[in-house]
């Protein structure tokens, strides 16, 4: 355990704020993203990703297919100041197809604003992201966007959010008008009116306004910090990203009451972020983002301490040093070069494939963060590779995409082509274009006869005595950890009532064997 905290790196702590934006597809998050970074004074022009030419242009979406589609599947990571707090802003991926990229992304928070469309209220994407939030226990700001087109009544959107997703509502700020007459907010803290043009007290929706809030106020609870910081309130702003109305207050309220780092739970203990010994858990990996270099770049949340450039890390899983000769802080695709970091910071770090999902950097202690997994694909393919000629650059290409987390990827044990696995077909089709795009490599995909993929462990004798019995259907994965490949549910129930000496798994934590 650490000596009591320096109070240097106390007082940096308490600055920092990590959050996620999360919401449905289309609910208008990576325009809010934008917008948040403009507000912040990171960028001069904000991108829209409805908008044509240029202002298409965003800085969080900068993978080309991103940018043809007008969809994120790739989580950025945004660090930037803003009233004398550092943020570190990660925009993960709507899209269902992207759900374990997201679910690693929250492992690396301490907050997540949820973004929600005004006029469509609580989708499925919005109610199961929520549910991964809730399982951790992360902190709720709700961003009702969209309040310049026509939207559900206030108070019937704060009482779906409260029914759906049994999650109390404080409004923060309050709308001045609706749809084309939304002019801006009411501050229901600060009892200030902010508005894009001026905007007399008798006027019609200022009248309003005040007659909802006096009912909000009598109606629903006040902000409570101890019930926000547990997860069972969440304050609630009204805007419009697109109209840049309500993301000031969103950032104001980051600054004010948005957590500061909190403790990270290890395998053996809780790791707290005041803590002087440096400790970062890898959750994500990219390829590729200067295709000019080949680069591989894990990014890395800070859990603990004072991370500076040069210092050498255990990595934990090889039990090796490794040097940080170039740690990097990142605007999307941008970068410079971190001098320091601390606790809550992410930071990416140049390397050629040593690092993986998962993986702990300890400047001391073994330490092994849990809480990052692996979830079984709901659809296998196998791999058609149209020139042989490239085989050897494909099996590079799969592992290096693998690691990365674009796909799961099993290497049959019969000696087959690769078989990869996703959640949806999006995933195939991103594979493919970074494949071609990246790599200069042309595949296509060939249905299998298996619907489902289980880690196995137990015994090793046993399990090699199952793999002999069972080779056809035996892959190993990116670790080498043997994996099942049923035809179906009912083959899959028959195999675990033949063999109750091994366990079948749906999920497995990255960074721990299996066996």
């Amino acid at each position: 355990m650490s000596e009591a905290p320096s109070a240097e790196i106390s007082r940096e702590i308490a600055r920092r704020r990590t959050f996620a934006i999360i919401s449905h597809p289309d609910a208008g998050k990576t325009t809010l993203t934008e917008r948040i970074l403009r507000a912040g004074g990171a960028i001069q022009m904000a991108g829209n990703v409805r908008a044509k030419g240029e202002r298409r242009r965003t800085k969080s979406d900068w993978m080309g297919i991103e940018r043809d589609r007008g969809i994120s599947v790739v989580t950025s990571v945004m660090t930037f100041e803003y009233g004398d707090c550092v943020f570190n802003l990660l925009d993960t991926p709507g899209h269902e197809d992207f759900s374990e990229d997201t679910y690693r992304t929250l492992t690396a928070v301490d907050c997540a604003v949820m973004v929600i469309d005004a006029a469509k209220g609580i989708e499925d994407r919005t109610r199961k992201l929520f549910e991964i939030c809730r399982l951790r226990d992360i902190p709720i700001v709700t961003f009702i966007n969209k309040m310049d087109r026509e939207a559900q009544d206030c108070f019937a959107l704060l009482d779906e959010i409260a029914s759906t997703l049994a999650l109390d509502t404080s409004p923060a700020t309050w709308p001045i008008g609706r749809a084309a007459k939304f002019i801006g907010t009411y501050d229901l803290r600060t009892k200030e009116v902010h508005t894009k043009e001026p905007v007399g007290e008798d006027d019609p929706r200022i009248i309003q306004m005040r007659e909802e809030v006096e009912l909000a106020e009598a109606a629903l609870p006040e902000f409570d910090r101890e019930s926000f910081d547990a997860g069972h309130l969440s304050p609630v702003f009204f805007g419009s990203a697109m109209k840049e109305i309500g993301v000031t207050d969103l950032l104001d309220a980051l600054v004010a009451y948005g957590p500061a780092p909190r403790a990270q739970q290890t395998e053996t203990r809780e790791v707290k972020a005041s803590e002087d010994q440096v400790t970062a858990l890898v959750f994500k990996i990219q390829a590729n983002m200067d295709p000019n270099h080949r680069d591989r770049m894990a990014f890395a949340r800070v859990c603990s301490g004072r991370l500076t450039r040069g210092m050498r890390l255990k990595h934990v899983r090889t039990g090796k040093q490794f040097a940080l000769h170039t740690p990097q802080f990142f605007f999307a695709r941008d970068r410079q070069l971190a001098e320091e970091a601390f606790g809550g910071d992410v930071v990416g770090i140049p390397n050629h494939g040593t690092l993986r999902i998962g993986d702990t950097l300890s400047e001391s202690e073994d330490l092994r963060f849990t809480g990052v997994p692996h979830f079984a694909p709901e659809i296998l393919r196998r791999v058609r590779l149209d020139d042989a000629m490239k085989a050897k650059k494909l099996r590079q290409a799969l592992v290096e995409l693998a690691e990365e987390g674009v796909v799961q990827l099993f290497r049959p044990q019969d000696g087959l082509s690769p078989i990869v696995g996703v959640v949806g077909t999006l995933q195939l089709d991103v594979l493919q274009s970074r494949l071609q795009g990246e790599y200069g490599v042309a595949i296509g995909f060939e249905s299998t006869p298996y619907s489902l993929a289980r880690w196995i462990t137990g015994d090793r004798a046993k399990i090699e005595a199952f793999q002999d019995l069972n080779r056809s259907a035996m892959a190993d994965d990116l670790d080498g950890d043997p994996v099942f490949l049923a035809t179906s549910s009912f083959m899959m129930r028959r195999t675990i009532e033949m063999n109750p000496d091994l366990e079948f798994h749906d999920i497995k934590q990255i960074g721990m064997a299996s066996v």
